[in-house]
């Protein structure tokens, strides 16, 4: 017999009855993802404002995924599995600023078209976005406000905050390793300020890197991983200035200067000051 799979177009052995099976479809769940996207205008562009939206917070939940992960890894020193989780996040990280270069092929003119059915809608309600923050160690209490009305996601963040950060956990990494870090804050659902002790922990760590190696890669994976959440971030607000100008945004924040002021928040503080000191 001969094959004839070229004609048909199948490959050879390649299953094509799928009654009773799980097939492709049914694993991903596409029938709920494809039908997720419901534009509230007839305007062309909408569904591409939906789909970048939609993707970016799929991304997202791979990222708290592994940022959980990463810190309960570092908390265990089990820290090459640390690594190749805060890898991957960066990776993430890089997949969210490439989006933002197909979002900026929408103009202002077609976005006028669909910008009054979004309502009070905006990404800063991002409850994803607000946890990728608060396990950097970014923690803001006010913040749980826009998620007060979902007791389930407030319920999810708050006990993020119960627990210590990602940076937490990498300090009290170097305090395992004998370094002097000052006290733990009491509260760790409250910002931590920036140490001193701290920053001449991690100086020491960058003076010797041979001496501590597994201490130095953690450094500079955190400070790949704050680089592309930075980029991100600027892109974001490109985008935005790009596309709505210096309009306020559709969540009643100040827009663009509101983002601008984002850029100045550090996740990771003592590991980009003690650049200086080297």
């Amino acid at each position: 017999m001969t094959d004839d799979s070229s004609n048909t177009g199948v490959a050879a052995g390649a299953e094509t009855d799928f009654a009773g099976k799980m097939a492709y479809g049914d694993y991903l769940r596409l029938d709920l993802i494809l039908a997720a996207q419901e534009p509230k205008s007839r305007a062309h562009d909408e569904l591409l404002f939906i789909i970048q939206h939609q993707t970016s917070e799929l991304w997202m939940k791979l990222a708290v995924h592994e940022l959980e992960s990463a810190r309960d890894a570092i908390a265990a020193d089990r820290l090459p599995h640390a690594f190749k989780m805060l890898a991957r996040v960066s990776r993430i990280l890089e997949q969210l600023n490439n989006a933002w270069d197909v979002l900026r092929t929408l103009t202002p003119s077609e976005y006028t078209e669909f910008r009054n059915s979004l309502g009070q809608s905006s990404g800063f309600q991002s409850h994803q976005y607000r946890a990728i923050e608060f396990l950097c160690g970014n923690r803001v209490a006010s913040m749980l406000k826009p998620h007060a009305h979902r007791p389930a996601i407030m319920g999810e963040l708050q006990v993020i905050l119960a627990r210590p950060s990602l940076y937490d956990e990498a300090i009290r990494l170097l305090a395992r390793a004998g370094f002097d870090v000052g006290e733990e804050r009491a509260d760790l659902a409250a910002p931590r300020a920036e140490s001193a002790k701290v920053r001449d922990a991690w100086r020491a760590v960058y003076k010797t890197p041979e001496r501590h190696w597994t201490l130095y890669e953690l450094a500079e994976e955190l400070v790949d991983l704050e680089d592309y959440f930075r980029r991100w971030r600027f892109n974001h607000v490109t985008t935005v200035e790009r596309v709505i100008g210096l309009k306020h945004g559709t969540g009643g924040t100040g827009g663009v200067p509101y983002l601008r002021r984002m850029l100045e928040v550090e996740l990771f503080p003592e590991l980009w000051h003690v650049r200086t000191e080297l």
